[in-house]
């Protein structure tokens, strides 16, 4: 009989230990807050996006103006630049599942 009462208790104990985790309302909170402010990360990088693509416009038709010979290497790296920033954001989208 003291086995059996040792035994419950033991079982009981473990089962109450099982099932508090501790921090998975923390958790959740955490992730309700990240993708609560994700989307405004990823009209910035949009935005840093359109203003790099305007700025590469802007720079690279003033240098073609002017007759500089070489603005090859101006327009890939401006449009590469606006590349990134749209990459960016999609991939932290994904890193992240939101």
């Amino acid at each position: 009989m003291n086995k059996r009462i040792i035994l419950v208790s033991v079982l009981v104990a473990s089962a109450l230990s099982t099932s508090a985790q501790p921090g998975i309302d923390e958790i959740n909170q955490a992730k309700q807050q990240l993708s609560s402010t994700f989307f405004s990360a990823l009209d910035c990088s949009l935005v840093l996006a359109g203003i790099f693509g305007i700025l590469g416009a802007v720079r690279i038709y003033h240098n073609w103006q002017m007759g500089h010979p070489r603005i090859d290497q101006a327009v890939a790296g401006w449009f590469f630049a606006a590349i990134f920033m749209i990459l960016a954001g999609g991939f932290l989208q994904a890193l992240f599942g939101i």
